[in-house]
Formats: C-alpha cells, sequence, structure tokens
C-alpha cells in the first residue's frame, strides 16, 4: 500500500478524499484545522505548509503527496502569499529534499478564468489568472513543472472546476464547471495510480454536457469521469437567475468582477 500524504485533509475535498481513500492507502493526513481521530491505517499531523521544517516532517516515508492545503477562495494578498504560494514551494521542496516521488497539485480554473467562455480550452492555453488567487494557482503549475523538469518529480495540477458540498451544481454556470465527489475521487486516484508521467495539467470537471474544458490531451491517465450536471439543468434554469454581465463573459466566473476596473473588449 502506498503511503498518501493529503495536505488541508479537513477541508471539502481533503474530507471526501480521507473517506474514499480509507484501507485503500496508508493515510497522513495534515491540516491546520482540527481532523477528528485517526481512523485504523491514519496518522493525522498538524502543520502548516507556510513552516518548511513541518512540511519536511510531513514528507517522511511519503510515495505521494495530494497537496490541497491552501486558501481556497479569493482573499487578500497577505493571506494568499504565506499559504498558496510560499506553502506551495515549501511542499514541493520538502517533497523532494525527502525524495518523494509524485505531487498532485489542486490548481483551479482560475489560473485561466480570463479567457472567454464561448472558446473551448485545453491544457495547453495560455495562464490567464482571474484573481490574486488565480496568480497563486499558475504560480503553482509553473512550480510543478519546475520540479518535473529540474529534479525529476512526478506532477499533475488539476485545474479543479466546481466542487460542492451538498454534491450538486446550484447555478447555470457550475452546469459547465462541476465536478462529483465520485469523480474527484477517481481522478486523484488515476494520478496516484498511473505508472509513467512526467507532467500533467488536466481539468477537474464531470462528463458535464455543457463543460467547455478539453481533457482530450491526458485521456492516457485514464480517467473517466461518470457524472453529468445536465440532470440538474431544469430545475436550475427554471429559477431564472441571470450571470453577472461580466462574469458570463469568461471561464473564471464570478471571480472575474471582483475589483474589476478594466475594459472587458480590451480582453480578447
Amino acid at each position: 500500500m502506498k503511503r498518501v500524504l493529503i495536505t488541508g485533509a479537513a477541508g471539502a475535498i481533503g474530507k471526501v478524499l480521507r473517506a474514499a481513500y480509507g484501507g485503500k492507502y496508508r493515510l497522513r493526513l495534515s491540516d491546520i484545522a482540527p481532523l477528528g481521530e485517526a481512523a485504523p491505517g491514519e496518522e493525522l499531523m498538524t502543520a502548516d505548509v507556510a513552516d518548511l521544517a513541518a512540511c519536511e516532517r510531513l514528507m517522511q516515508g511519503v510515495d505521494c503527496v495530494v497537496h490541497l492545503g491552501a486558501v481556497p477562495v479569493e482573499d487578500a494578498w497577505e493571506k494568499i502569499l504565506p499559504a498558496n504560494i510560499a506553502g506551495c514551494y515549501n511542499v514541493f521542496e520538502a517533497a523532494r529534499r525527502a525524495g518523494v516521488k509524485r505531487v498532485i497539485f489542486a490548481s483551479s480554473n482560475h489560473a485561466v478564468g480570463f479567457h472567454r467562455r464561448e472558446r473551448f480550452i485545453d491544457n495547453t492555453v495560455q495562464p490567464r489568472p482571474d484573481t490574486r488567487y488565480g496568480v497563486s494557482k499558475v504560480f503553482g503549475e509553473a512550480l510543478g513543472r519546475l520540479y518535473a523538469d529540474k529534479y525529476g518529480l512526478s506532477v499533475a495540477c488539476l485545474r479543479i472546476g466546481t466542487f460542492r458540498n451538498p454534491d450538486r451544481p446550484d447555478n447555470a454556470r457550475q452546469l459547465l464547471t462541476w465536478i462529483s465527489h465520485r469523480d474527484m475521487v477517481q481522478l486523484v486516484e488515476r494520478c496516484i495510480h498511473h505508472p509513467d508521467y512526467h507532467f500533467v495539467v488536466v481539468y477537474g470537471v464531470s462528463n458535464n454536457l455543457r463543460s467547455r474544458w478539453d481533457n482530450t490531451n491526458v485521456k492516457f491517465l485514464g480517467y473517466r469521469p461518470q457524472d453529468d450536471s445536465e440532470i440538474y439543468a431544469a430545475e436550475i434554469l427554471a429559477q431564472g437567475k441571470v450571470e453577472n454581465e461580466i462574469s458570463a463573459q469568461f471561464h473564471g466566473g464570478f471571480f472575474t468582477p471582483m475589483e474589476f476596473s478594466g475594459d472587458t473588449g480590451k480582453i480578447d
């Protein structure tokens, strides 16, 4: 059994992965938030990813890291910097020092949020972050590429769409971006188990009829999402909610109008 470290294990995605992977892996679970009681096969460690020495302790004896620990939404730079920038560096560097073979990084669709929504995009598009949070995910993807190319780590970056609890979309944009719990579990598991990849970027999205994200280039991972948001479409669209004029133009949705003072006409 592989020893898998999950940072940010007390968060929404971390809790779902923890429940799904019990018995499949030897889990080392870490967060600054309470993690409850350890189940059989689990090891709990309180650690702040902003602390490099703490990250080094987390990595001992680990085969694969699933790095979820971060500020999960847009916030002030003073909060993004230590958690999402320094913390991400600490995780990759500590993994390298400890000889960890693989890091799975929770990126976000907000790394490419200012691409126009009428376009289908794949994993080759240029970064186009929509927030400081999105910038931190671009940084993490670039850092992952560096650690793959320079140090030989196997790295997967997951541009996660909309992960919800309860497990369903609740507005029109999420009909495009939703990823179900079981599809998230499958995606991360494919990235843990695939025998040989150097560096990959994959969209964390279910098999949604309305999706605008193309995972064709990473079919080799074997990720085959099972769920489709379309079963909720009639109910959601009947609510008649109109999306913000700016947010409706871009993949990043409601993150794009935050603090916006630019000219959408100049965003190609």
